[in-house]
């Protein structure tokens, strides 16, 4: 639900057309990026997730789709196919066997630095930009 706090300048919706537009140009390049690795953008952000989140290492499939906004079965198919790409490796919980969590192999370990280095140094050259968007907006 969409809630009104206050009348829209018209500046308002030029910097959030800005903004919106700065974000869908980092997208594109997140996926021009992940595509040239030989991944989808879905497989980069699950990679991300998994090496990113606050427990690494202990990341179930549960807590993966929750992180990437997923249905749990859509994760699971996800999981699956990263594995079979040799990227992840999958362990069942001996005390919960329904359980199941994921790690990152080498191969995904060196594709996601590489990708990681190539968006944090995107990042990097549009940081004044969003800056100064950012700040517009509060």
């Amino acid at each position: 639900m969409v809630k009104k706090t206050g009348r829209m300048t018209m500046r308002d919706y030029r910097v959030l057309a800005r903004f919106r537009h700065a974000l869908r140009q980092f997208l594109s390049f997140s996926e021009a990026a992940a595509a040239e690795a030989g991944l989808t953008s879905t497989q980069h952000q699950a990679l991300l997730a998994i090496k990113g989140m606050p427990r690494p290492g202990t990341v179930s499939v549960g807590q993966l789709a929750d992180w990437l906004g997923v249905r749990h079965h859509s994760c699971v198919g996800l999981v699956d196919r990263l594995e079979m790409l040799g990227l992840v490796i999958k362990h069942l919980d001996r005390a919960d066997r329904r359980r199941v969590t994921v790690t990152l192999t080498r191969q995904a370990e060196r594709k996601l630095a590489a990708l990681s280095a190539a968006h944090r140094d995107e990042l990097r050259r549009r940081a004044g930009a969003l800056k100064v968007l950012l700040s517009a907006v509060g």
